[in-house]
């Protein structure tokens, strides 16, 4: 490898880093001018739709204007979405804490038939935010297509899940990149890989129902 490449090289990995430094940030700032409780669904709504852009090539675009449109634009559904998903990690926690009180007075099925819901919620969280920013639909669609795609394509709903998993164990080990990279990097990751399904769905005859390629 000669200087130039070497250069090159350099400069495209600064570049990335940059990025992905810039999004978290005006992930965290969005989110906490929504003081959270209205920020945070949006604002990840926008790492998401940004991703998809630079993940299809667009790499050039002015990155605070794009993100403040986003996090207006899906403010209303990715807080609608956000939170009914929150809830219902609520109420699966709540009940994961019940099954542990009560292991020794429960049969097997219970436990069982508490896992297989938190599969499928587990696609929903992995594929809801990337069907909200590729397509347009309502969140019931939204909530159905991530259940569908989830399982059809079960070996990329465990790659994400692998992905979201890796990111967070690291982020936890070394807490000091969290304001820098942990949500970007997510996003990123996550965008990379369900836009391969969704080019797919979109070129083909497997595109869901009711939905429009934005």
């Amino acid at each position: 490898m000669n200087g130039n490449q070497l250069v090159i090289k350099l400069d495209f990995l600064l570049q990335w880093i940059v990025r992905l430094v810039v999004l978290n940030v005006l992930w965290i700032l969005f989110s906490t001018l929504g003081l959270f409780v209205a920020g945070v669904f949006p604002a990840s709504a926008a790492v998401f739709g940004i991703a998809r852009k630079w993940v299809m090539g667009e790499q050039e675009i002015k990155i605070w204007t794009t993100f403040k449109q986003l996090y207006r634009r899906e403010f209303a559904t990715a807080n609608l979405m956000g939170w009914i998903l929150t809830i219902l990690g609520i109420i699966l926690y709540l009940n994961y804490r019940v099954i542990l009180k009560s292991s020794g007075e429960m049969t097997f099925v219970i436990p069982f038939a508490f896992y297989f819901i938190v599969f499928f919620y587990s696609i929903l969280v992995i594929w809801t935010f990337p069907l909200l920013v590729h397509y347009k639909a309502t969140w019931r669609q939204h909530f159905r297509n991530a259940i569908i795609i989830g399982l059809t394509k079960i070996h990329y709903t465990i790659v994400c899940g692998a992905v979201i998993f890796a990111v967070l164990y690291l982020s936890f080990s070394y807490p000091g990149v969290i304001p820098f990279f942990t949500i970007s990097s997510i996003g990123i990751g996550c965008m990379w890989f369900t836009l391969r399904i969704f080019n797919k769905m979109d070129k083909g005859k497997e595109q869901p129902a009711s939905e429009v390629s934005m």
